[in-house]
């Protein structure tokens, strides 16, 4: 009988971190700091504010982290990890402005959003500027395979905000449409940030597939760890409130697995808090009353595990080396961020 290894756990028993990543990366991860700085300037002085405030505000930059590390697997010593790494930053930021405007957010990661500081337009406008500089850094390149998948996952990520946009407050979206939403809006950058690190490293087509397996896979974990932790997880660890999703009335799949399975009224309550807006005093306790009743956030859990099994599996083609192991730590720690 073999021994099961959970998910969120070293093989020998210590916690999993992401500390092991970050060291390998860490010198890149200067020159991506520089990088970003110099691309976001602008004579136009709103632009390098706004861009700022959300570039400085402490996200943990895993996906040009993702680039940085695979192409450090395959042991590239070019140069062009470092603008296309920093591009797929740019397009991270630049959706992460958009979202907000579109979703009426306002925070992110602890601080105001900059739509509340600067308004909606400033917001997207600032956002197309940094997506133009994202495509600019990967014309500069000259690899035209880089820009046909940076730009490939441009395309999708816009599909799943449409296709967000349409499920918006419609608590009788389905789990599989749920999970195309987060495969384009989510997944699709991960899995491009990976393949990268193979590309410039010109390695064949069997192995950027793996990463592209490993990327999409992790992109997914991750984002279902986010949907859990807005419901279950730390405010001061967050660095946001609590229960932010629900507030801003934002379908996710504990909110769809609970309506799938709660009851008549339960799912009355769904109605008037997510479709209607209709939020009263005691009504995120009661949310989580219903969800701990339906083992919602323990099945969305359970699903992020999956896909971290099939991203770590993903990484099993490649030989053992200090990379590898790292970017395969970097699921258990995304995973863990619940326990």
């Amino acid at each position: 009988m073999g021994v099961v290894v959970p998910l969120g756990e070293k093989n020998d028993g210590g916690r999993a971190s992401l500390q092991p990543l970050l060291d390998l990366v860490a010198p890149d991860m200067e020159r991506i700091n520089e990088t970003i700085l110099s691309h976001a300037q602008s004579h136009v002085d709103m632009i390098p504010q706004l861009a700022g405030h959300l570039i400085n505000s402490g996200g943990k930059r895993l996906r040009p982290m993702l680039t940085l590390a695979t192409s450090r697997m395959f042991g590239y010593e070019g140069e062009h990890h470092i603008p296309l790494a920093t591009a797929v930053e740019f397009m991270h930021t630049a959706t992460l402005l958009h979202d907000d405007v579109v979703d009426e957010s306002d925070w992110r990661r602890g601080k105001k959003a900059a739509r509340l500081i600067w308004g909606n337009q400033a917001s997207v406008l600032v956002g197309d500027y940094l997506l133009g500089q994202a495509f600019k850094m990967m014309v500069e390149t000259g690899i035209l395979e880089a820009l046909r998948i940076l730009s490939n996952a441009a395309a999708i990520i816009a599909e799943g905000e449409v296709l967000q946009l349409a499920a918006q407050n419609d608590v009788s979206t389905t789990e599989d449409a749920y999970m195309e939403v987060i495969d384009a809006k989510t997944a699709a950058l991960f899995s491009a940030a990976a393949e990268l690190g193979a590309v410039v490293a010109k390695r064949p087509r069997e192995e950027q597939e793996a990463l592209v397996s490993y990327g999409r896979n992790l992109g997914i974990a991750f984002q279902l760890v986010d949907d859990a932790l807005d419901y279950a997880g730390e405010s001061d660890k967050l660095g946001k409130a609590t229960g932010d999703d629900f507030r801003e009335g934002k379908i996710t799949l504990p909110v769809v697995l609970s309506y799938r399975r709660g009851s008549g009224e339960e799912r009355a309550f769904w109605k008037r808090v997510m479709e209607k807006g209709e939020q009263r005093e005691g009504d995120l306790e009661q949310a989580l009353e219903i969800m701990n009743r339906h083992d919602a956030i323990t099945g969305t859990m359970e699903r992020a595990r999956h896909y971290g099994a099939i991203a770590r599996d993903a990484m099993a083609w490649f030989p053992q080396s200090g990379p590898r192991d790292a970017l395969m730590e970097a699921v258990d720690f995304c995973i863990a961020r619940v326990s």
